[in-house]
C-alpha cells in the first residue's frame, strides 16, 4: 500500500509539472499569476478535465485570461456597498466541515436594474471572500440560494444557471452542494428540462419549507391555522347585539344547547334565512344528504407491490434532502450583520470603509495624554 500511494503521488506531481510546462510555454506567468497556479488549484483542474493534462492546461489559461480581463485583484468592497448593506449575498459562516457557506438572498428587482456585468462582478468578489476564509486543506463551499423573494420561475432560473455555470467554468471542483430553498412552484419544471445543461446539477438540491417541520419559524405558517381563523371571521357576522345586554348569538347557533332536529344539515348560511321564515316552514324537516359508499375501484397493474415500492422509495428520497439541509439550516437562520461579514473579509477585499459599532457611535474618543498636542508651548518645545 505504501509502495502504490508513493507512485500514485509521483504521478500527480509529474502532471503538475506538465500543466505547469505548457502554461509558461505558451506565455510567462506573472508573480500574481503563480501565485494562482499553486498545486491544488492545478490538481482541481485536472481532477475537473479527468486528469487530462492538455485540456486542464487550456482549461486554466482560460481562467488566467478571465481573471485579468475581470480584474479579481481589484475587487474590493467599496464597489458594493449597496449590496452589503441590503445582504444580498454574503458568507453565513462555516459547516461542521469547516466549510464556508454562502448564502444568496438576491431579489427578483436587483437583475432588472443592474447590467450582467455587474452581477458578474458581486458574485466573483462573493466567492473570493469565501475562498479567503477558507482554513488550510479545504478548498470547497456550499452555496444556498434564498428564492423566498422570487415570483418568476425563468428569473431564478436564469440567476441559477448563471452562477452555476460561473463557478464551474472558473471555479473548478470548489462546489460541495447548493440548495435552491422555496422555489416558485413551476420552477422545478423548468429546472428538469435544463438539467441536461448544467455540469452541477448533480450536486444541487431543491428544498421546499412546506414539507420540513419548522414549528419555531415565523416564516412559515401552519395551514391549519389559517383555516380555523377563516372559520371564525365566517360565524362572527351572525351574532347580534342587544341594546343593554352583552353580545349573544342567534338561537340557531347555540352550540350549547342541543340541535333542533329541523335544523340538522343547515349552514349558517342557510340557516339565517330560516330564521324569518314562518313556522310551518322551519318544521318541516330539511333532508339531510346521504353519504354514498366509494366504489372499489378496478384492479390495475398500476397497483402492485412495485408501484408501492417505488413510492415509498421517492418518499425516502425526499426525506433525505431535507435531512441534508440541516447541517445548514442555522447558518441559514442566522441574521445578517454586516460588520461581521466585512471583519472576515482579509486586504484587499475589505476596501477602505470601516464600520463602527452602534453602541461606540456617538461616543467621544479620548486620546492618551502623550499623543494630546501641548498648548501654549513654542516651536523649538515641540519638537
Amino acid at each position: 500500500m505504501g509502495m502504490e500511494k508513493k507512485e500514485h503521488l509521483k504521478k500527480d506531481r509529474e502532471r503538475i509539472e506538465a500543466v505547469l510546462q505548457i502554461l509558461k510555454k505558451q506565455a510567462p506567468l506573472t508573480v500574481k499569476q503563480e501565485k494562482f497556479c499553486n498545486d491544488a488549484c492545478v490538481e482541481r483542474f485536472l481532477r475537473a478535465k479527468g486528469d487530462s493534462v492538455k485540456k486542464a492546461a487550456k482549461h486554466l489559461r482560460a481562467v488566467l485570461s478571465w481573471r485579468d480581463n475581470i480584474g479579481t485583484e481589484h475587487l474590493i468592497a467599496d464597489e458594493f456597498s449597496a449590496e452589503l448593506a441590503e445582504g444580498l449575498a454574503y458568507v453565513a459562516g462555516h459547516d461542521d466541515d469547516s466549510r464556508p457557506v454562502l448564502i444568496f438572498r438576491i431579489k427578483q428587482d436587483y437583475l432588472k436594474s443592474h447590467s450582467q456585468k455587474s452581477f458578474v462582478r458581486f458574485l466573483v468578489f462573493t466567492i473570493e471572500v469565501a475562498i479567503s476564509t477558507m482554513p488550510r486543506f479545504i478548498d470547497q463551499f456550499v452555496i444556498i440560494f434564498d428564492a423566498n423573494l422570487f415570483r418568476s420561475a425563468s428569473q431564478l432560473l436564469n440567476l441559477v444557471m448563471g452562477t452555476l455555470k460561473i463557478t464551474s467554468d472558473y471555479y473548478p471542483a470548489r462546489l460541495h452542494k447548493a440548495f435552491i430553498l422555496n422555489p416558485p412552484s413551476l420552477f422545478p419544471y423548468l429546472w428538469k428540462g435544463a438539467r441536461p445543461f448544467i455540469e452541477l446539477w448533480p450536486v444541487t438540491t431543491l428544498i421546499s419549507s412546506t414539507t420540513m417541520e419548522e414549528d419555531d419559524d415565523p416564516r412559515t405558517l401552519s395551514t391549519s391555522t389559517v383555516n380555523r381563523s377563516t372559520t371564525g371571521s365566517v360565524s362572527s357576522r351572525f351574532s347580534f347585539t342587544v341594546s343593554g345586554h352583552d353580545s349573544l348569538k342567534p338561537w340557531y347557533l347555540n352550540t350549547v344547547a342541543e340541535p333542533s332536529p329541523s335544523l340538522i344539515g343547515l349552514s349558517p348560511q342557510t340557516a339565517r334565512s330560516y330564521s324569518f321564515a314562518s313556522p310551518s316552514v322551519r318544521s318541516t324537516p330539511v333532508k339531510t344528504p346521504q353519504r354514498v359508499a366509494p366504489r372499489t375501484p378496478r384492479p390495475s397493474f398500476l397497483a402492485s407491490p412495485a408501484a408501492a415500492l417505488f413510492s415509498m422509495k421517492k418518499e425516502g428520497q425526499q426525506g433525505g434532502k431535507e435531512v441534508m439541509f440541516l447541517p445548514y439550516l442555522r447558518l441559514y437562520r442566522r441574521p445578517y450583520d454586516e460588520m461581521v461579514y466585512r471583519g472576515k473579509m482579509k486586504p484587499p477585499l475589505g476596501g477602505l470603509v470601516s464600520i463602527v459599532a452602534p453602541q461606540h457611535s456617538g461616543k467621544q474618543i479620548v486620546q492618551p495624554p502623550h499623543l494630546l498636542r501641548r498648548v501654549g508651548t513654542s516651536y523649538q518645545q515641540r519638537f
